[in-house]
């Protein structure tokens, strides 16, 4: 079962989500605040972090920074979940080392498509890390959306899979491409479809694998 912290100062929120996931199959642990959070991951790390930004004593910025700063925490998938969303407040979540972020108040489906995908991206990882350490050659290269298109994809919807390969989010996509989340959607379903996937989990690994050849 896999385990996932949730760090929110709003109390009704910070329940929902704990009942919502708990509902999903994963065990929830939740934080009252950022000092708090730090504090239980740094202890015993959970698989997965969802975090509020604005919060008292320690917000979400300084939490991800002191779980990216300690080697036990480094590669934790880190999920922001907050009511500021314009394109600053997203890039700058990114930049101190957050995996997605996703705006309040957020649909219950995009926020499990984005923990299945920090899970599928992160699985993925220790694959191809194992894989590596067999194999001297392995070098995946996320340099071009190129040897996707031999997949079958069109130009266009090879860019969406690199960077759903890389664990974006749909908003995330959306904001480096330049186009709507509905469109990123859109890409994906007619991706699942012609690579014969169900979602972003086997769609992720079928990526890697080829650029990892290319």
């Amino acid at each position: 079962m896999k385990t996932i912290l949730v760090i929110e100062d709003q109390t009704p929120m910070r329940r929902n989500l704990a009942l919502m996931l708990e509902l999903e199959g994963y065990k929830v642990i939740a934080a009252a605040n950022g000092r708090i959070g730090v504090e239980l991951a740094l202890t015993s790390p959970p698989d997965l972090v969802i975090c509020d930004v604005m919060m008292p004593e320690l917000d979400g910025h300084g939490v991800v920074q002191s779980l990216r700063e300690a080697k036990q925490t480094a590669t934790l998938p880190f999920i922001f979940l907050s009511a500021r969303g314009d394109k600053t407040d997203v890039r700058i979540g990114m930049n101190y080392g957050a995996d997605d972020y996703l705006t309040k108040p957020v649909v219950r489906e995009d926020l499990l498509a984005a923990i299945a995908a920090r899970f599928a991206r992160a699985a993925a990882v220790d694959e191809r890390v194992h894989d590596a350490e067999s194999n001297a050659s392995f070098n995946p290269d996320f340099s071009s959306p190129e040897p996707l298109q031999k997949l079958g994809l069109t130009p266009r919807e090879a860019e969406v899979l690199l960077w759903t390969a890389q664990g974006k989010s749909n908003g995330d996509i959306a904001m480096i491409l330049t186009m709507s989340e509905k469109t990123v959607k859109q890409h994906l379903g007619v991706v699942f479809q012609k690579l014969g996937v169900e979602g972003r989990n086997a769609a992720t690994v079928r990526a890697l694998e080829v650029l990892s050849k290319h």
